[in-house]
């Protein structure tokens, strides 16, 4: 076996070493705190009022480290609703919780995300069209 014993791949070399090292820790990271939109079912109930009712997973850890909101947007990122979870779920996995909203007429689809408390707007997001 050859010792490398050019500078440039020394470099090279510890410069790839460090950026998987670093890509490893960060996605652990992102991957343990994370909330996911998995389902969203909206009912219609009048002219402009909608019945969200959204399933989010996140593995909550008491009250420093849970899911603790989740928001109804319309297309250009504008916030028109959210729902505040109270309390941490550690037991129910993953639950269900729903809100009434009015929804602008001109809206046609929404963005469904959640929080975490400790991560912020990190996991999967939801996209769906409303009920006619």
């Amino acid at each position: 076996m050859k010792y490398v014993t050019n500078l440039k791949w020394k470099f090279a070399l510890g410069l790839f070493f460090v950026t998987c090292a670093l890509h490893l820790s960060s996605s652990s990271v992102v991957l343990a705190g994370q909330a996911d939109v998995l389902k969203v079912q909206i009912v219609k109930t009048d002219a402009d009022m909608y019945r969200f009712s959204v399933t989010v997973r996140h593995s909550d850890e008491g009250w420093e480290h849970y899911a603790d909101r989740w928001d109804v947007l319309d297309e250009a990122g504008t916030v028109l609703g959210t729902r505040v979870l109270m309390h941490p779920h550690d037991a129910e996995q993953p639950f269900t919780r729903s809100m009434k909203l009015s929804i602008p007429m001109y809206v046609k689809n929404v963005i469904i995300r959640a929080r975490d408390k400790k991560h912020g707007y990190i996991g999967k997001i939801y996209e769906i069209e409303l009920p006619q």
